[in-house]
């Protein structure tokens, strides 16, 4: 397989104040002299509002490193939340701008690396790939996928001078992203949608402890709602609200069985409402009342 280099524009974000957000300490174009790959690393500023971000027409992939809070994100319809914690990897769609907010109380770090468009999609060529579908390919990522995360810390962290290494990380990457995070031609549909239902999945376990509808989760992995409960129920057996359910009886037996916390406590950090809807929920699922599983 033969990869040309492909370079890009040396500015993702036209016209968007990037010093007004964020404080750049590395840039690979500028220190590095790369152009088939652009990584970058970032401290954000603890306290946005309305950060608009403007298409990119690139791949984008964000890695927080650093600090911990709940991003807000708007793309064209409702807001969606999702937690920043250091591992979490995020793909940025092609194409699609969007309105972010948040409030940190420690400092927030990231990588980030953009991939030409042209790189990915001429990847997906020579794979024998149709059109990318890249809203399928972010729902995957989302899921997690340890090997890119360590990808992006190493591309973060180089100081390799010339652009073969940046060529040839970027081809890398976008091999990785095409055969492990997207539909190609002899795959049924049903491996996307598993895609998302992992998605899904880790959302609910990010965001455990948080009021949580079908809604968010549907928006979060680029599915309606309807089509959401479908593809979750032919792939887990469950529905989403009986698979989360049954995620918070879990976390709450674990709290149970090795700590000291009470029901009181226990019931919050396991997404419930109040003590008698944990209690309500775990006699349901496990056929005992939390005090009387601990105490067994």
């Amino acid at each position: 397989m033969v990869f040309d280099s492909v370079h890009f524009d040396l500015q993702p974000y036209a016209g968007f104040d990037v010093n007004r957000y964020v404080r750049r300490t590395h840039c690979s174009w500028e220190d590095l002299g790369w152009q088939s790959l652009l990584a970058q690393r970032f401290d954000h500023v603890p306290l946005v509002e309305d950060m608009e971000l403007p298409a990119a027409a690139d791949l984008h992939l964000i890695l927080p490193v650093g600090g911990r809070t709940v991003m807000e994100t708007r793309i064209g319809g409702r807001w969606s939340r999702h937690t920043w914690v250091p591992g979490r990897l995020e793909l940025g769609v092609p194409d699609r701008p969007a309105l972010r907010r948040y409030r940190a109380d420690s400092p927030l770090r990231s990588v980030q690396v953009h991939i030409p468009r042209g790189t990915v999609e001429r990847t997906a060529e020579q794979l024998g790939g149709r059109a990318v579908d890249y809203a399928s390919m972010a729902a995957s990522v989302a899921a997690g996928d340890p090997l890119i995360e360590e990808a992006v810390r190493a591309v973060g962290s180089a100081d390799e001078t010339g652009d073969l290494y940046a060529e040839s990380a970027a081809a890398f990457l976008a091999v990785h992203l095409l055969t492990r995070h997207s539909r190609l031609p002899g795959q049924r549909a049903p491996v996307r949608e598993d895609a998302r239902v992992r998605a899904a999945i880790a959302l609910m376990r990010d965001r455990l402890a948080e009021p949580l509808t079908l809604a968010d989760i549907a928006d979060e992995v680029y599915l309606s709602v309807y089509h959401l409960v479908r593809v979750f129920n032919r792939a887990t057996g469950e529905t989403p609200h009986r698979f989360l359910t049954r995620l918070r009886i879990e976390k709450a037996q674990h709290l149970l069985r090795d700590t000291d916390l009470a029901v009181a406590q226990i019931a919050p950090l396991c997404g419930f409402a109040s003590p008698g809807a944990l209690s309500t929920a775990f006699l349901r699922h496990t056929g005992a009342r939390p005090s009387a599983y601990r105490n067994s």
